[in-house]
């Protein structure tokens, strides 16, 4: 079956031995283990085949399912690159410390990644996800920092 894989390197998702096969939002009790069994790239896609998935109806059956892994077996983020879930919730400021609001969300616009960021008030701040905006990013403080003013 083909799978769009919403990651930098879709490869990286075919050399793993298995993958968790869910409903978008469902508590973590609900997604299943599933042995992936081959895959190949095609295109921007994953062609793969999956353990119990042995026809086209097996494979129409899992239309919609989300495809993820245990953070555990996730390999650590470079220097400077992030997960999306680990930004998901931080705080974000502008360089003169005036609190921005919270990241509600990310889009993936091609030419680079938007920050959704959600004020108390209700505003939403659309934020490039690139050096000249993004200060820094604290994830132990729970904290993005941004050359940005809650009045752009």
């Amino acid at each position: 079956m083909r799978v769009h894989a919403f990651a930098d390197d879709p490869q990286a998702w075919s050399r793993l031995s298995s993958w968790w096969l869910g409903l978008e939002n469902s508590p973590p009790e609900h997604w299943r283990e599933v042995a992936l069994t081959s895959s190949r790239l095609h295109s921007d896609s994953l062609v793969v085949q999956l353990e119990g998935v042995s026809d086209r109806n097996g494979a129409e059956a899992l239309k919609g399912t989300f495809v993820g892994v245990p953070r555990a077996a996730m390999p650590a983020a470079k220097d400077n690159e992030y997960y999306w879930a680990d930004l998901i919730g931080l705080d974000v400021v502008s360089a003169r410390e005036h609190p921005l609001g919270k990241v509600e969300k990310l889009i993936e616009t091609g030419a680079n990644d938007v920050l959704c960021v959600r004020s108390d008030d209700g505003k939403e701040h659309l934020l490039p996800f690139v050096a000249a905006v993004i200060l820094d990013v604290d994830l132990a403080a729970k904290r993005i920092r941004v050359e940005w003013e809650a009045d752009w």
